[in-house]
């Protein structure tokens, strides 16, 4: 039984609340979209579940727990829309589903840069997902400074109408290069800085998330010496 049931649109109360002010065609494309995010949304909720169980059992077997904290989200629309406009594409569900691989997304913060990849290793050996890319920004940084583990895993949904492998993208950080990557996220959108302002911020930023990647291993040194003594 099913206690609890999460607010979803459906699409017989979508047809009867647009079917006056569009067209048959404008309708079809949108219960399209419909469906397709709740796919996603369901893979989202899939790998959600697998990380969730593997922290479990890590709680349940170790005096230590590798996941600190887990986030996630669904790309609004609107951002949909700008990122198949940046990238040149029809914005058709067909351009989403073949080239946009985030619009399911998950955040893992772990403790140390160990606890990164071995949270991923773990997820990778499950049998029923692939891994579609893989984009290791730890040991690559981008330009900016950005460090992360960004993994694209295709996870089987099972829906009234067959399966389908959805997308999922994960990324995962330790708590300083997330704490990092909310920093220099709000500086990119912070409009009306005074543009000297923000790039000695920018450089100040590249040069704080080399500081960080040492301290993140030295940190990990401390706790594996503590732990191994203890």
């Amino acid at each position: 039984m099913i206690n609890q049931r999460l607010d979803f649109i459906n699409l017989n109360q979508i047809r009867q609340e647009f079917s006056s002010v569009i067209s048959e065609k404008e309708m079809s494309n949108l219960e399209e979209l419909v469906r397709m995010y709740q796919r996603y949304r369901a893979g989202l909720n899939e790998i959600s579940t697998k990380l969730e169980n593997l922290d479990e059992d890590f709680r349940l077997n170790n005096d230590y727990a590798p996941i600190h904290s887990m986030e996630s989200r669904m790309k609004s629309p609107q951002s949909l829309v700008n990122k198949l406009i940046r990238k040149k594409l029809p914005i058709k569900v067909n351009s989403v589903q073949n080239h946009i691989f985030d619009v399911a997304g998950i955040r893992v913060i772990a403790s140390y840069i160990d606890d990164v990849y071995s949270v991923a290793e773990l997820l990778k050996k499950q049998t029923d997902i692939k891994v579609i890319r893989t984009h290791d920004y730890i040991k690559n940084p981008k330009n900016n400074g950005y460090r992360s583990l960004q993994i694209v895993f295709s996870v089987p949904v099972f829906q009234t109408d067959g399966v389908y492998d959805i997308p999922v993208e994960v990324q995962f950080r330790t708590i300083g290069m997330d704490f990092w990557a909310s920093l220099e996220h709000e500086l990119v959108y912070k409009n009306n800085l005074d543009p000297k302002i923000k790039k000695q911020s920018q450089l100040k930023l590249k040069q704080y998330a080399a500081d960080l990647n040492v301290m993140d291993q030295q940190m990990r040194d401390i706790f594996t010496q503590v732990h191994h003594l203890s």
